[in-house]
């Protein structure tokens, strides 16, 4: 379980869309609040969704083989098949030109509000179902599942953590830097996803795969 949260915690944290768009709300007027607010949203949002799972679990894991077990298996391997194949359409589809979204346009004007309500709209759902299907194993009478639950929490949120903190150290060099990145990232954000996708779909297929012939 603690290497699969690894892996998609990583993912989850790597992602160029949410990255590219938490940069420009960090070089709004006010964007360390708005920064803040989508950070802590962003976390909210892990956060309840293992909380349902181990409201669901009761925090004890199915055992092994049993109807929950197999079918909690079966989602991932449902998820790690569909991001193979949504890596594979991405690559394969003519390459379109990404300008900015329409909401930048607006990012000075933009509330906390907006802010965290846009982190929930870019949470990438299908990795982070990919993450509540792993923790239905969490076994939370050790406090090495509480810490390893915690700890995909923060990895899931580690970049934005970074580029806040750092902006609100030396804010005139972050902004400049952020900014170089999210270039960066839109000019490789087709190959970013079709990357990120295909390597958490192979793991997430083949882990799943292992886990029901086992």
């Amino acid at each position: 379980m603690v290497l699969d949260l690894i892996v998609i915690g990583t993912a989850i944290s790597l992602g160029p869309l949410h990255n590219s768009a938490f940069i420009l709300l960090l070089s709004a007027r006010r964007g360390v609040r708005l920064g803040l607010a989508f950070l802590l949203s962003w976390l909210a949002n892990l956060i309840a969704v293992i909380a349902c799972v181990m409201l669901l679990t009761g925090g004890k894991p199915p055992a092994r083989h049993s109807t929950p077990s197999t079918a909690v298996i079966a989602a991932k391997l449902a998820i790690g098949l569909a991001l193979v194949l949504y890596s594979a359409y991405r690559h394969r589809r003519p390459p379109r030109p990404h300008g900015p979204p329409r909401w930048t346009a607006r990012i000075d004007d933009a509330s906390p509000v907006t802010a965290a309500g846009l982190a929930w709209v870019l949470q990438p759902w299908a990795l982070v179902g990919a993450g509540a299907a792993t923790a239905v194993d969490a076994d939370l009478s050790t406090l090495a599942n509480w810490l390893a639950l915690t700890g995909y929490c923060l990895l899931a949120t580690l970049s934005l953590i970074a580029m806040e903190m750092y902006v609100v150290r030396a804010p005139a060099v972050a902004n400049a830097r952020l900014n170089a990145l999210r270039s960066w990232l839109e000019q490789h954000q087709e190959q970013l996803i079709v990357t990120l996708s295909l390597i958490l779909g192979l793991w997430l297929t083949a882990r799943s795969i292992a886990e029901l012939v086992t």
